[in-house]
């Protein structure tokens, strides 16, 4: 349940096409739908715009398949993260009626029944490193999936900062940049300090021994002399996107 569709009853109601206990029978589900092995939040939408999103990590595959058949038979558009291979190429063969679409790089699946409204904002994703991909990558499919279109500017890590240099034309006219970066995590205090724009940091894991799997650039962007920057925690592109689509939000309705 949308915040669509609900405006549709409620005109429906209002034109006296359906009675009230019909609306209520169909809004019945709006707080959320006990699926058995989980409770679907339907309010969350209403609340902050945000439809769930399914951690398929730590998951019982059958229990997995039961929460996106139940939300496919609502009619919902389904997102997923953090899902393997084996599983996320099952749920792309299981529901390809439905258009489900899996991608194995940002180990993301999407089930898209009802358009996506495409959303103005500017955002651009920074990426340090090949290795960082995935999480860039998530953070990508992620702010699609709610709307945003992103530019991406891969591998600009500060070990090339002529890379980076190239691109800043551009990146000054982001109106969020999403900086993902492992190893010593520098790149968004580099970034911070060149532009002006909203920065989300997300540090990687990506990194050799004292990386610590992602604490060194963790501290390390939360210890950045550029001023303002915000930071997820460590591999969380999904976080980042999220935090870049409330920050979109807000300027275009502004505009």
């Amino acid at each position: 349940m949308d915040v669509k569709t609900i405006g549709k009853i409620l005109e429906e109601v209002e034109k006296g096409e359906i009675k009230a206990g019909e609306a209520m029978d169909r809004l019945r589900h709006i707080p959320y739908a006990d699926m058995g092995v989980g409770k679907h939040d339907g309010h969350r939408a209403l609340r902050n715009e945000f439809s769930e999103v399914i951690l398929c990590e730590g998951k019982i595959r059958e229990h997995l398949f039961t929460i996106v058949d139940s939300l496919c038979g609502q009619g919902l558009n389904v997102f997923g993260t953090r899902v393997d291979e084996v599983t996320g190429k099952e749920i792309a063969e299981r529901f390809s009626g439905r258009g489900a679409d899996h991608d194995p790089v940002s180990r993301t699946f999407r089930i898209v029944q009802r358009e996506i409204a495409p959303l103005s904002g500017r955002l651009a994703i920074v990426c340090a490193g090949t290795a960082d991909l995935p999480v860039a990558e998530e953070a990508r499919r992620t702010a699609e999936y709610f709307g945003f279109e992103s530019r991406k500017f891969y591998d600009v890590g500060v070990a090339g900062l002529h890379r980076l240099v190239s691109c800043l034309d551009e990146l000054r006219h982001a109106d969020c940049v999403i900086v993902v970066a492992g190893m010593e995590g520098a790149l968004p205090s580099v970034v911070g300090g060149l532009i002006s724009s909203p920065i989300v940091a997300c540090p990687t894991s990506v990194g050799y021994g004292a990386n610590l799997k992602g604490f060194t650039a963790l501290l390390a962007m939360l210890n950045s002399c550029s001023e303002g920057i915000s930071v997820v925690n460590i591999d969380n592109g999904f976080g980042a996107a999220c935090a870049a689509t409330r920050i979109l939000r807000r300027i275009s309705r502004h505009v």
